[in-house]
């Protein structure tokens, strides 16, 4: 126990049964309760997590009115596109100053759910559709926001992939998914930034809500990840508030207005509540609600333009340049442009719902192409409206007419608001008609057509044969307006790289006939195939694979090197040269796989990444490590983690489907002897140090007293029964095989060794 938390015990011994109550539940919508009496007073918990969303005074009861002006980040569907973790803890820091000036004591993010299906309606606030992405990013996000003092909430654990029917919803997943895909990125995040607290989710898991889990919230999360903060309820999450308490959920939000502090009280006094586990969600409350009143306070006003200028470079770093064919991008000053598309000058910047930021300032991309274009250069057409207003065949001849007489044509396109947002799920992956439309028209006017994507989640590109230039702008924040034409005039490098598949149709997407389920359970069919290595495991052609990014220069990768460490992590090292023109930026990546007869694995899986900066004709030295622990599966009949022995390939990658190098590494499996059953296959059995030689030697005894494999028609005997129940072997083998004998075989197989 630290000193924050025997001091906050100290304080919690002497309260009321009563005022320990309180301390579980929320004051307000958005505070904790105090209990001034011994010194623990109310703290502010508020919405992220790409901007403080912070409600003015007079908010609306379900907290989506109104808030404080805030610096818009790139959400983190741009951020993590990024791939670059010293922004994002750059970013961090800046959310939690402004957390800090605003007298916020806990900010609620960072989301790090899987992106498994684009469907999701809330996919723009979460990372990736690879966990070690999201863990990484989540992890340097977290770190950067609490160098401030300020604490974070992870969310929404767990497993809330979907927003269809998510507050009743059961995420129905076998143990192996569970933890490699749905939970690594949690884990790394708790281990490597100890956030102050973790949210837990709306949905249940396989038939148990979040709110009420001991398997996620004490087991999982205390003792096997060793979380030390406390653990806050999605607003409105709470079923049943004594069995949340008793499972690890320690703050229920918002305020219930004293009812379910009543039950807790009843809960203790009847017997049916250990007062014990009461103390320990109050101590968790208390030790943070002191250490914030505790620390200095942060004085304003914020540097409002400092803040913008890195929104504006995080955003820079989160656009993905698709497609660039003949060079059409850059675009130089002197060029005619025809930007087209109402994103231009109403630029779509965050997704909707409670994540939805008030921004100190916003760009427009249309402004920023007349201040590096010339407005001599530059002209504009709306070409649709997003609310479908309006002439679109005469929005779409003016666009044309405008396309016809530029160098080049700009379009912006994208999803409108009422498209994607928490709450609901997205019906389709298709840009709106009209749009596909415009795109086709203009297209056909004029050959050099960019387009420029604002999005939350991947869309289909049916043009992108067509098209020479793609940017997969994002949702970038307030600043993704100028930084968007930044990367389209060269002043920034596109460095950005997808950290979710795009994919050809959403037939072909893993999740497509297990999404949204139905009758209140959505079941995870696809296991572990998620994302790219569904695509993989099927060898699927796709429209940009997981990790693809383009730059205005080109790389060249050396020959990796990889080495086990004495920890036993494993270093691989691979020489980069900028072999273009310009100085850039590129993201390393390095995948893993392994042949293995032991589980199914997918082909590579991601382990390490690292963005290196360049000058042209300059070569560095990229080191990434392989963790250890990243390289394990779960177990299930072990339920526990276990590296497999054999030989990895390691995959030096541009993209998951881009491998520049691939160096092969030897590394020691766990030792793993797993008790035998009567249940034990024979298989399981031969490969026993003990029971293995002695079951060998019936067999073959069994095998002369039947003739051989002959007699058996030339099958392998040993092979044909390898599924065979130890137990069930005395209806071949006789009396060799009776009950007694196996009892007397499992003793010594299972007796302790050495």
């Amino acid at each position: 126990m630290t000193h924050t938390h025997t001091a906050a015990a100290a304080l919690v011994a002497k309260m009321t049964l009563e005022e320990k109550a309180s301390l579980t539940s929320g004051d307000s919508f958005w505070t904790t309760k105090a209990v001034e009496r011994v010194g623990v007073p109310s703290v502010m918990l508020t919405d992220g997590p790409h901007g403080l969303r912070k409600q003015r005074a007079n908010f609306d009861h379900l907290g989506i009115g109104d808030s404080v002006p805030a610096t818009c980040f790139p959400p983190a569907v741009g951020l993590g596109s990024s791939w670059d973790a010293d922004l994002a803890h750059r970013v961090g820091a800046a959310l939690g100053l402004e957390s800090a000036i605003e007298n916020v004591a806990v900010i609620l993010g960072p989301g790090v759910n899987i992106k498994r299906s684009p469907l999701c309606g809330r996919n723009f606030e979460y990372f990736s559709e690879d966990p070690i992405v999201a863990g990484v990013m989540g992890a340097a996000l977290v770190q950067g926001t609490q160098t401030m003092g300020v604490g974070t909430s992870l969310k929404h654990f767990a497993a809330n992939n979907q927003e269809h029917d998510r507050m009743r919803s059961s995420s129905d997943i076998d143990p192996r998914p569970l933890r490699e895909i749905y939970l690594r990125g949690f884990q790394r995040v708790v281990e490597d930034a100890q956030p102050a607290t973790v949210m837990c989710s709306y949905n249940r898991i396989n038939g148990v809500y979040a709110s009420e889990d001991p398997f996620l919230l004490t087991r999982v999360l205390r003792e096997e990840w060793g979380f030390a903060g406390f653990v806050v309820s999605d607003w409105g999450a709470v079923n049943n508030r004594v069995a949340g308490l008793a499972a690890g959920m320690d703050l229920e939000m918002p305020s219930s207005g004293g009812r379910t502090d009543a039950e807790i009280v009843a809960a203790v006094r009847d017997g049916s509540l250990d007062e014990a586990v009461l103390d320990a969600s109050a101590t968790r409350v208390a030790a943070l609600a002191t250490a914030w009143s505790a620390a200095p306070r942060v004085a304003g006003p914020l540097d409002v333009d400092a803040h913008h200028a890195l929104a504006r470079e995080a955003a820079g770093r989160s656009i993905v340049l698709l497609k660039n064919d003949g060079g059409v991008l850059p675009l130089r000053a002197a060029q005619s442009v025809a930007v087209i598309g109402a994103f231009a000058t109403d630029p779509r910047y965050q997704g909707a719902g409670s994540s939805l930021i008030s921004p100190t300032k916003l760009d427009n991309a249309l402004d920023e192409f007349v201040v590096q274009g010339g407005a001599d250069n530059v002209s504009f057409a709306q070409g649709f409206t997003n609310d479908g207003s309006g002439d679109a065949d005469a929005f779409r001849a003016e666009a044309v007419a405008l396309a016809a007489t530029a160098e080049v044509a700009v379009v912006f396109a994208g999803l409108p608001a009422h498209l994607e947002s928490e709450g609901f799920d997205r019906e389709n992956i298709d840009l709106p008609a009209v749009q596909l439309a415009l795109i086709d028209a203009v297209l056909a006017a004029n050959p050099r057509t960019v387009v420029v994507l604002s999005n939350g989640g991947a869309v289909a590109l049916p043009f992108a044969e067509r098209v020479p230039a793609i940017v997969e702008a994002w949702l970038l924040g307030q600043a993704g307006g100028s930084a968007t034409v930044d990367v389209l005039y060269g002043a920034v490098n596109p460095s950005g790289k997808l950290t979710e598949t795009i994919p050809l149709s959403l037939e072909d997407t893993p999740a497509f006939l297990n999404f949204p389920g139905e009758q209140g359970h959505v079941r995870y069919g696809e296991g572990l195939f998620v994302g790219y290595r569904w695509y993989d495991a099927r060898n699927m052609a796709v429209a940009y694979p997981f990790g693809h990014g383009l730059s205005y220069t080109s790389f060249a990768y050396g020959d990796a090197t990889a080495a086990v460490e004495a920890d036993g992590n494993i270093t691989v090292k691979v020489t980069v040269t900028n072999t273009g023109d310009r100085a850039g930026r590129e993201v390393v990546q390095a995948y893993s796989g392994l042949a293995s007869e032991a589980v199914q694995r997918p082909e590579r899986e991601l382990k390490a990444f690292a963005v290196i900066a360049l000058e042209p004709g300059e070569s560095g030295e990229v080191s990434l490590t392989v963790r250890r622990a990243d390289l394990a599966y779960w177990h299930v009949a072990a339920d526990r983690w276990v590296v497999e022995g054999g030989d990895y390939a390691i995959d030096v990658a541009a993209s998951s489907r881009d491998i520049r190098s691939q160096v092969t590494v030897a590394v020691e499996g766990d030792a793993l002897l797993l008790p035998l059953t009567r249940e034990s296959s024979l298989a399981e059995v031969f490969a026993h140090p003990v029971a293995g030689p002695i079951v060998q030697g019936m067999m073959a005894q069994l095998t002369d007293v039947v003739g051989g494999d002959d007699a058996a028609g030339g099958m392998d005997m040993q092979k044909m029964l390898a599924s065979f129940p130890i137990g069930r072997i005395g209806m071949i083998a006789g009396e060799a095989g009776s009950p007694e004998v196996i009892d007397q075989l499992l003793a010594m197989a299972n007796a302790p060794q050495g």
